[in-house]
């Protein structure tokens, strides 16, 4: 359990550093050289989650990195969909795609694919880089 919890927060703390890195990027399409990045308390749960991955991670141990990146990519989506879904019968989500073309239910990006499976090779590197 201890395991578990260091993994929960290292994940939660990554996602977050991400997230803001991403946002702050933006930045550059907008020429706003602050470079200001954002996120919200809801997401270090959400990124932390990935820490539930780690079984998922060692199975795959071995195989294509495009089938362990895909795999990972889905079940990100997936999460992204539910908690999405219920942070918006609260009305806290704190993200809106309503401006892609991509989007589902303006909840879920599916041009962001790549970024996923990005994100869940990162995350099966920090769970288990010493495991592969």
């Amino acid at each position: 359990m201890k395991n578990f919890i260091r993994d929960f927060i290292k994940c939660g703390i990554a996602g977050w550093c991400m997230e803001i890195c991403f946002t702050a990027l933006d930045s550059l399409r907008r020429r706003d050289m602050k470079l200001m990045g954002h996120t919200s308390l809801w997401m270090f749960p959400i990124y932390a989650s990935a820490a539930f991955l780690k079984p998922l991670f060692l199975l795959l141990k071995g195989k294509p990195v495009i089938l362990r990146g895909l795999s990972y990519a889905v079940l990100i989506l997936t999460g992204e969909y539910i908690t999405g879904s219920l942070l918006c019968k609260f009305k806290n989500c704190p993200w809106d795609y309503t401006r892609s073309k991509w989007h589902i239910k303006k909840i879920v990006r599916l041009d962001y694919l790549l970024n996923w499976v990005l994100a869940g090779l990162f995350f099966e590197h920090l769970l288990i880089k010493n495991k592969l």
